[in-house]
């Protein structure tokens, strides 16, 4: 899209920069003659002898632009003519993209992925790299073991701890010489073609910025993830923190400790310590929960030891337009609203109307200062995913059958928080939950597994493969911390069915234990291990750096 724009800029400007007059009735392109153009290529324009007869020679602007030997005349005469030239070269420009070209006979299939989160890299674990070579491109190297990030906002676990580089998740990405990892975002897709087109994030100093490339590819697997929901709200993204990524929990965290520090200073008024050391989460689900227990438990354990100045000030406010954690047993959900009132977190119903940088307006009228507002209301299809051309299931992810694959299209795959199953299939829509993405991400290594044994791997040769049976989601119950060594774990299939539930201490074991086992890396889990005994014995940090 960038490009079009570029060139219909370049397309108005074309009179002033390229075009020049030789006479009144010759146009020079470049030392070419006007009358030697042709449409040829655009029959329901009209040419120029057409035009000439109704409308005098000396009052047309016969400005024209060359632009890779192409003769093209002005915009603003010809606009049928501007739009298939914009197209075209549009398309012209991402045929002189550099990147990967499509693979030779006798080298192995290439897989394309699109993201690096659960999805993808469970997928990228387990894949047969003697069968496949695999490019991942996404704008992050690493994964990030979101259930633990609400700790880190608050220094009971360090941002190493959660985020896993891609290179150590699938080695072959760096020692494999036809496999690669690109830091980049994919800007389009071309299932005709089977090439991607990306373009590289940040500012590195190349020819040009951003600079811009192409994949092909055998198979496509999109799993770029989802944004943050924010049903439209003015101000959220301007003036709210969300916590989906590493360096959105790092912004927290120095938010959250530069308010403390700002607090203390002489000749702040009292009514503005306290909108400083309001904290507004928006969103009762696990994250915003678990971010409220842990700010709960910074509040109790840190603040009142290392900023007793204020300590009489620090608030916390959770904010739901219905009951937190709907998709727990209606016991645990009680027990979680009763522990959370007792651990200082007052709970609000409402629905946000205005976000303002200092204060909140919610639907009934009521304004609601803030010092630090984090927006946890889930997530919706990104603005890529919205973009391609592709069958979109209920709620504008990307449409996917029994074994998500694209059906529109060959070769194409979609899975995790951006897939969900089309309304032929008789499915729901599964939530976006990190067991979901994992699962999928498994399910379709198997099959690339199926399919490559079966000489499928390349492109258009896996139409005709069995692919044996599709995908089936068992839920394996959900885990939220409440903070204060207190937890939730509800092992019921669905919201409806009937299996165990219990909260308390044991619980919190239970939710540690599981998800020091599911963090991806050995260094990981050493590095969570020693985070939670230095916290338990030392303190959090509370050290702002940046």
């Amino acid at each position: 899209m960038a490009f079009a724009r570029i060139v219909q800029g370049n397309l108005r400007r074309a009179g002033a920069a390229i075009g020049s007059f030789r006479d009144g009735n010759e146009v020079v392109f470049r030392g070419t003659p006007a009358d030697s153009f042709s449409f040829s290529s655009f029959e329901s324009v009209p040419t120029r002898s057409d035009f000439s007869n109704h409308l005098p020679v000396s009052k047309i602007n016969y400005s024209c632009n060359w632009s890779r030997g192409i003769k093209t005349t002005p915009h603003d005469q010809f606009p049928v003519a501007e739009r298939a030239f914009v197209e075209s070269d549009y398309e012209y420009e991402r045929d002189r993209y550099p990147g990967l070209e499509p693979t030779k006979p006798g080298e192995k299939p290439r897989v394309v992925v699109l993201g690096t989160g659960w999805a993808a890299c469970r997928f990228m674990k387990g894949l047969d790299m003697n069968m496949y070579d695999i490019v991942c491109v996404s704008p992050r190297n690493h994964m990030v073991f979101t259930p633990l990030l609400p700790s880190t906002c608050v220094g009971t676990l360090e941002f190493r701890s959660v985020a896993e580089p891609v290179g150590r998740i699938q080695p072959a990405l760096a020692a494999t010489p036809n496999s690669y990892f690109y830091l980049a975002s994919c800007t389009g897709v071309d299932t005709d073609k089977h090439e991607v087109y990306c373009e590289t994030v940040g500012d590195g100093g190349l020819p040009q910025e951003p600079y811009q490339f192409k994949v092909a590819y055998d198979k496509l697997v999109i799993a770029a993830g989802a944004e943050p929901l924010t049903f439209g709200v003015k101000g959220v993204k301007e003036h709210a923190y969300f916590l989906r990524e590493v360096n959105h929990a790092q912004e927290i965290r120095k938010k959250l400790l530069l308010n403390l520090m700002l607090s203390e200073n002489p000749g702040i008024s009292e009514e503005e310590r306290k909108r400083l050391l309001h904290c507004v989460v928006i969103g009762g689900g696990p994250t915003g929960v678990e971010f409220s227990g842990e700010l709960s438990d910074f509040i109790m354990k840190d603040v009142r030891e290392r900023f007793s100045h204020v300590k009489d000030y620090i608030k916390v406010t959770l904010i739901e337009a219905n009951e937190i954690l709907s998709s727990f047993d209606v016991s645990l959900r009680q027990y979680a609203t009763n522990h959370l009132t007792r651990s200082g977190v007052c709970l609000k119903r409402g629905v946000v109307k205005e976000v303002h940088a200092k204060k909140i307006v919610l639907s009934d009228g009521t304004d609601v200062p803030y010092g630090l507002l984090v927006w946890s209301t889930g997530v919706g299809p990104s603005e890529f995913i919205k973009s391609l051309s592709l069958p979109k299931s209920p709620g504008g992810r990307i449409g996917v059958d029994e074994w998500l694959r694209v059906p529109s299209v060959e070769d194409v795959f979609a899975m995790g928080d951006c897939a969900g199953f089309l309304e032929q299939t008789g499915r729901p829509v599964l939530p976006a939950l990190a067991q979901v993405a994992e699962r999928e991400g498994k399910f379709l290594e198997e099959l690339f597994r199926r399919i490559g044994k079966q000489n499928g791997g390349k492109a258009f040769c896996s139409k005709d493969v069995p692919l044996g049976d599709p995908f089936v989601y068992r839920h394996l119950g959900s885990m939220a911390s409440v903070g204060r060594n207190k937890a939730l774990v509800d092992l019921r299939q669905s919201k409806d069915a009937k299996g165990i539930s219990h909260a308390g201490f044991v619980s919190w074991l239970i939710w540690r234990s599981a998800y020091l086992t599911r963090v991806v890396s050995w260094r990981n889990r050493f590095y969570v291990m020693v985070n939670w005994a230095t916290t338990m014995v030392f303190g959090r940090d509370n050290s702002r750096i940046g």
